[in-house]
Formats: C-alpha cells, sequence, structure tokens
C-alpha cells in the first residue's frame, strides 16, 4: 500500500500523483469529475488517493474555482410562522431534506433563520440561494439580486412570473382540496384566515375562497393576521371573526399556528370543534399533529419538493434552463378529528 513519506502528515496532491505516477493536474480531474481522463486512470487515482487518506483542501479549491460550494436556504417568514417556540416547523422539514441532497452534490446547505429585519444574507458566503415561500416585494429576494446571486423559490414568487425558477407547492389546489373537505363535512358559513402580505399561498387561497364563496351564493368571510402574531395572532383574528358573525361554522386558517390559535379562541367563545365549528389547516407539521384536538391537514410532499429545489438551483448554478419548472406530487388530504364529523349537515 503507498504511503506518505512522513508519519503524520497530511497526505498532498503530489504524494498521490507520485504513487499513482500521473501529473499533479490528472490527479486533481480525475478526483473532481473534470477533464478528458481515461477511466482507468481516473478509477486508479481515486483508489491510492483512498489508501493514502488524502483528502481535498477545500479552502483551496474554493479559491481556485471562485466558489464557496454552499447554497443558502432563507425566508422572510417570521419564526412565529417558519417554526415556532420548538423550532420544529415547515422550515426546518424543508432544510432536512435540502441539506441532505445538497451534500450529495458536494455542496453544504446554510441555513439562514428568519430574522427580524432584513433578509440575514448579507454576511453569508454562497453560490446561490432556495428561497421558501417568497412575499411579492421580498427582502430576501432583493439582497439575492442586489448580490447578483442566483436564486431559485419553493413556491413560485407573485408577481415573478416565468423569469425565477421555482417548484410549485400547488397552492390552489391545496385550497380546494381543504374547502371542498369542509362542504363535504356539512359547512355552510366558512370563514379564511391567512397571514397578511402576498405570499402565494394566501394569494390562491383567497382567489379560490372568494370564486367558491360566490359559486354557492356564501359571503367572502375573510381575514388576515399578521404573521409575526404567531398563535395569539390567530386567536384574535378567529375571535373575532366569530364576534362578527356567530354563524360561522368552518374555519380554514391556512398558517398552522392561527389555526392553533384559532381553536382556543372557538373554546372560549363557547363552541366546540368540530362540532359546533370545523378547523383545517394547510400544513401537516408538529402544531397540526399535537394540536387538541387534531387539526385536518394536508400532505404537501415537502421533502420531494425542496429535494427538486435543490436540483433546480443546482442546474440553475450549472447554467440550464432558468426557467425551468421541478414538479411535485399533488397534495393529499389528510382528515382528522378536527373537520369530522359523525353526522354531516344536509
Amino acid at each position: 500500500m503507498p504511503t506518505s513519506d512522513s508519519p503524520g502528515r497530511r497526505p498532498t496532491i503530489a504524494d498521490v500523483a507520485g504513487a499513482a505516477g500521473v501529473s499533479r493536474t490528472t490527479v486533481s480531474h480525475a478526483l473532481n469529475g473534470i477533464g478528458k481522463v481515461d477511466p482507468r486512470t481516473r478509477a486508479r487515482v481515486k483508489e491510492v488517493a483512498a489508501e493514502l487518506g488524502y483528502r481535498p483542501n477545500l479552502r483551496a479549491q474554493r479559491l481556485r474555482r471562485g466558489q464557496a460550494k454552499a447554497i443558502a436556504l432563507a425566508s422572510s417568514m417570521p419564526l412565529a410562522v417558519a417554526g415556532g417556540p420548538s423550532r420544529l416547523g415547515f422550515y426546518m422539514e424543508v432544510a432536512a431534506a435540502a441539506a441532505e441532497r445538497a451534500l450529495n452534490h458536494g455542496y453544504a446547505l446554510v441555513l439562514v433563520p428568519p430574522v427580524e429585519s432584513g433578509s440575514g444574507l448579507e454576511s453569508v458566503d454562497i453560490d446561490g440561494a432556495i428561497v421558501v415561500e417568497p412575499d411579492r416585494d421580498d427582502p430576501v429576494v432583493a439582497e439575492l439580486t442586489t448580490r447578483g446571486l442566483p436564486y431559485v423559490t419553493l413556491g413560485r414568487q407573485v408577481g415573478a412570473g416565468d423569469r425565477v425558477p421555482s417548484v410549485d407547492l400547488h397552492g390552489g389546489p391545496v385550497a380546494e382540496l381543504l374547502l371542498e373537505h369542509l362542504r363535504e363535512q356539512g359547512a355552510r358559513r366558512p370563514a379564511l384566515i391567512t397571514g397578511t402580505g402576498d405570499r402565494h399561498t394566501y394569494v390562491d387561497v383567497r382567489e379560490v375562497f372568494t370564486r367558491l364563496a360566490r359559486e354557492h351564493g356564501r359571503p367572502v368571510l375573510s381575514a388576515t393576521a399578521p404573521e409575526e402574531g404567531g398563535e395569539e395572532a390567530g386567536y384574535r383574528c378567529c375571535a373575532e371573526l366569530l364576534r362578527r358573525d356567530p354563524a360561522i361554522d368552518a374555519v380554514c386558517a391556512m398558517v398552522d399556528t392561527f389555526a392553533v390559535g384559532a381553536v382556543r379562541a372557538i373554546a372560549d367563545s363557547g363552541r366546540t370543534v368540530p362540532d359546533d365549528v370545523m378547523v383545517v389547516t394547510r400544513y401537516d407539521g408538529i402544531r397540526a399533529r399535537t394540536c387538541e384536538p387534531p387539526l385536518t391537514a394536508v400532505d404537501l410532499h415537502l421533502d420531494e419538493a425542496a429535494v427538486g429545489a435543490v436540483e433546480l438551483l443546482l442546474e440553475h448554478l450549472r447554467g440550464g434552463d432558468a426557467r425551468s419548472r421541478a414538479g411535485t406530487p399533488r397534495p393529499r388530504l389528510l382528515p382528522r378529528t378536527s373537520s369530522l364529523r359523525v353526522t354531516a349537515r344536509a
């Protein structure tokens, strides 16, 4: 077995080249999958490198290539929505799947936590970014654009059209799933709670809710809550809706933390879930599953969506079609106690 000449000294690319009988350039090309290297030579170089315990100098590679070999996951959603006190929410589920896929491609995933102001990206050295559900005028997107960094979005950016690569989270179909489920369970006077702003989720569900309300001759009972308010904002919003219209028999709260607040507001008003007022939400996360009663939600296939976003960004970095779209499976309704009535109303 070849060895470096000094025990304890870290093997260098020169050691690998000498042991394999090739040039340092050939070693570099063989180990990095570039250049025209005979497959047998490439295999031999990799074998020698493994035997010597050679590890490439990542800092030197970065200086030569001008790449950080890192991508960021960022969002302007406040922590109250993206994660909450448990830190285990929508954002972290995306991060786990994205980090694994990025690492498989030799990239590190830099997780940029939601911040009070700005984008949090100012001092992060990255090659590009995945922006999670950006708002119409998003500070994260603005920072990336200013720095000239490539990015893709998980969930389309309203107003961006086809100029920004994105992974579709099926905002309209998700809204239709939830609202049709409520109708099938007997809801005749549903209300909608979304966050303020123009994230695609909010825009899509408002459009679907308004259309269905008009088709069925129902009033458009809709309200918004500030994202940074979290559960308390959902509580106050739902309490006000019930005060204004006591006949409300269902609440579709698109943010899970708002839905948990809505359940509390319904209970404090002397009503029960689901017998008096049904509650549904979009994201099937820990808050939906541990709420009492558990919340009907939707499987968004976030792991596959996150993987798709990584692949789309890396294709973008390689100079591929910036308008390409990554598909994900259609959303799937997960009915739970919060919206299941033993006997639906006629």
